[in-house]
């Protein structure tokens, strides 16, 4: 079976489309995971919310350390994207071929979703590892990739991937959800218009896509949270144990 062109233009796309929004929005990713991570024991807190992150790294400056890190999360993002973008494309036409149908219901949606998604856990978490490992790193002293894969157990590096597979269904979700308000808009203005063909525009898509993906992390963010404080939890032992 060759390669299916159609799937690999569209994981490509998706995969830039990723590796920009990350590039943009990154500092803001590195506050959110700080303050996820972040110990709570006897009753301590030094992150009230996510401007506390902020205004520590204004304060001492270190500004550009919430970039710490950056070249990894494009790195594993713009992997995980390509191969999951490609998966559930490719797997999904693969479905409707074999299948016979003209349109896939969402129970099988759900699947061929996480199938994809469970297939990009396995294969980018140690950069996932490293990444959230480098964003909970004190400021200015974050390692380098290499240095941070390498310094504990083989099996250190995917730590967090239980969690990783169960934070399937966030794209799951989210594409489902994305798709299922598509079709159920285009047959509005189809119905509306009374059009043949109708499309989405940039504008409704964007809409559509950030409501789904919000709709999505509010369902499993008690398991992104897990997920960050099992992987951010060595870098915190080291820390501590250097304070001593």
């Amino acid at each position: 079976m060759g390669v299916d062109l159609e799937s690999l233009s569209e994981a490509t796309s998706g995969a830039i489309g990723s590796l920009l929004s990350t590039t943009i929005l990154y500092p803001l990713d590195t506050c959110k995971t700080k303050y996820q991570a972040e110990a709570r024991d006897h009753g301590q807190q030094k992150y009230r919310n996510l401007t506390d992150v902020l205004w520590e790294a204004i304060s001492t400056r270190q500004v550009l350390s919430l970039y710490q890190g950056l070249g990894t999360k494009n790195l594993q993002s713009f992997i995980s994207q390509f191969i999951y973008f490609y998966g559930y494309s490719y797997f999904k036409r693969l479905y409707l071929e074999k299948s016979g149908s003209k349109k896939i219901g969402t129970k099988v949606n759900l699947f061929i979703a996480a199938a994809a998604g469970a297939c990009t856990a396995v294969i980018t978490q140690p950069l996932d590892t490293a990444s959230s490992r480098m964003q909970t790193s004190a400021f200015g002293k974050s390692k380098g990739l290499w240095e941070t894969l390498t310094e504990g157990s083989y099996s250190d590096a995917f730590d967090g991937l239980g969690i990783s597979l169960l934070l399937t269904s966030n794209p799951a979700i989210q594409y489902t959800v994305f798709d299922q308000l598509k079709l159920r808009l285009l047959k509005t203005n189809q119905n509306n218009t009374e059009k043949t063909a109708v499309t989405l525009s940039a504008f409704t898509a964007f809409v559509l896509g950030a409501l789904s993906k919000s709709i999505a992390t509010i369902l499993t963010y008690p398991a992104i949270r897990c997920k960050v404080v099992i992987q951010a939890a060595d870098s915190d032992d080291d820390e501590a144990k250097k304070a001593q």
